[in-house]
């Protein structure tokens, strides 16, 4: 493994220009490691952004083959880090080896998942419309149309997923994908990590033959503002808080040349419990759903921070039991004292509501966040009730018990935009409650039967996504190949003489992909 040098990274090169230092902490101890990291001036981010810049025109006209080429040597880059590095990344987050090992096969998968699709060919979004010169009462021109990069892409670190949503995650995967260069913003709570997998970011770019500023990163508090508003950069990947998302939102909108942000911010994820389920399976259901609650210190967008069922006897043994489950949820280390604080803020906020109680789960003390429980009255959801809307970003869980069907349809369209929604529901109780499932497709980008929320496949048909504040723009997904979306604008070419279309377009189709052809998918050449 190299040594941490700490300095930016800027078009190929190391910078260290500014005076303040920053340093990485253990998050399980709050000392001070040995690494010391060099907060970026304007200076240097307006270098960075004008680096991705400079790399735009060559790299976005690579053949996918070699942009292929370069995702996978960044997997295997990522792959090849060893023991020292799983180390490292456990010391400033707290995480466990396991869960680090794991995240790390995500984050190369994700990689070749994107350079298994640039193979394959239908990112190009290929169609063509051939010229009808003697239709009337006007002719057609020939009209083409594929998919371009929009040029460089700033992406900021996610605290919660030290590898799968940041340096290498998939922001990046997806932006580099789409033949644009990157200027990648490190989250604070894991420099040491950041600059440990931008290294291989680079030996890979160096391998395969990258322009230099194919991928440039910046340390340090504030300077996210600067990157927003550089005009060279042309949309912004963001995972985070509600808050810091929409900031960055106003900031991109307000810019001469808006630009757009594509920002995962807030979930609360509902759980239904349905009748015949909890008669069926109740305390099964519980057990499984303490686990999911408390999974990774309930550290992830996809926690079940809400928990809906109808009031009937099976609720109320059911409510018993997973009160008794959580419980039973030992305490864990959070991700760092930034995350604990606010968690603690969370709930005190909770504690305070006169229309919220408290049901399991110890007062908090020390470095670790202790799973809770609470119960809210479900007029909270019927009125908006802000607390109830937003995420305690923990191991906590909100349970609110409605009176019957009609209520619970009234508390499903008082919630806001969710990442996802579930049902834990037998068959008779999806035939019963078909209604439910037109009201949470508006709702959500994800909807699950008889799983939990936590867990996110990497794949070809995940969505990770959804209505504001979800997300920012409902119509994209932060997670698998649909990803590339978010990066890539359409262009038309009218009447262009073959020599000058991109090979996409060209009539011989020499990438042999799947094209739209007057109506019809074809992958023949034209004539």
């Amino acid at each position: 493994m190299t040594a941490i040098l700490g300095h930016n990274y800027i078009g190929g090169a190391r910078s260290a220009a500014g005076e303040v230092s920053l340093r990485s902490l253990d998050a399980s101890s709050g000392e001070a490691l040995p690494y010391a990291f060099i907060q970026a001036t304007e200076a240097e981010v307006n270098a960075a952004a004008e680096a991705a810049a400079a790399a735009y025109p060559a790299y976005r006209n690579l053949p996918a083959e070699r942009r292929a080429a370069f995702l996978d040597a960044i997997a295997a880059e990522i792959d090849a880090l060893g023991d020292d590095f799983v180390t490292i990344v456990c010391r400033e987050t707290a995480l466990p080896a396991a869960r680090i090992q794991g995240e790390r096969g995500r984050t190369s998968g994700q990689m070749r998942l994107f350079a298994q699709m640039l193979r394959r060919g239908d990112f190009h979004g290929a169609r063509i419309d051939r010229a009808l010169p003697e239709r009337t009462p006007l002719p057609r021109p020939d009209l083409r149309q594929c998919r371009i990069g929009l040029g460089p892409v700033a992406v900021f670190g996610a605290s919660n997923f030290p590898l799968a949503f940041s340096t290498a995650g998939g922001d990046t995967a997806a932006a580099l994908a789409a033949g644009c260069p990157v200027v990648f913003k490190a989250h604070s709570g894991h420099m040491a990590t950041a600059e440990l997998v931008a290294d291989a970011i680079v030996r890979a770019a160096e391998k395969t033959g990258m322009p230099k500023g194919v991928f440039n990163m910046v340390y340090g508090g504030g300077v996210g503002e600067w990157l927003v508003k550089h005009p060279a950069i042309q949309a912004v990947g963001f995972t985070g808080s509600l808050r810091g998302g929409r900031a960055l939102c106003d900031m991109a909108a307000a810019r001469p040349q808006p630009i757009p942000v594509f920002a995962e911010m807030s979930s609360i994820n509902p759980v239904l419990l349905l009748p015949e389920a909890l008669k069926a399976r109740g305390e099964t259901v519980a057990a499984e759903l303490a686990a999911s609650v408390a999974l990774g210190c309930g550290q992830f967008c996809t926690n079940p921070g809400l928990v809906i069922g109808i009031r009937s006897p099976e609720f109320s043994a059911f409510l018993e039991r997973f009160a008794a489950r959580m419980a039973d949820q030992p305490a864990q280390t959070m991700l760092n004292a930034g995350t604990l604080k606010s968690y603690e803020k969370g709930l005190a906020e909770l504690h305070a509501h006169s229309a919220i109680r408290h049901l399991a789960g110890q007062p908090q003390e020390g470095w670790q966040a202790r799973p809770q429980l609470f119960q809210a009255d479900a007029r909270l959801l019927i009125e908006g009730d802000e607390l109830l809307q937003e995420e305690v970003f923990g191991p906590t869980t909100i349970v609110v018990e409605v009176a019957d069907r009609a209520e619970l349809l009234r508390a499903l369209h008082g919630l806001r935009g969710q990442l996802t929604a579930t049902l834990i529901a037998e068959p008779a109780d999806l035939e019963s409650f078909a209604e439910l499932v037109p009201v949470l497709e508006q709702k959500a980008g994800r909807l699950l039967v008889n799983g939990y929320p936590t867990g996110v496949e990497v794949c070809d048909a995940m969505v990770h996504g959804g209505p504001y504040p979800a997300t920012s723009d409902a119509r994209g997904t932060s997670v698998g190949s649909l990803a590339i979306d978010r990066f890539l604008r359409p262009v038309c070419y009218q009447n262009y003489p073959d020599a000058l279309l991109p090979d996409a377009l060209k009539n011989a189709n020499p990438l042999e992909i799947l094209r739209l052809v007057d109506g019809k998918p074809t992958r023949e050449a034209l004539s």
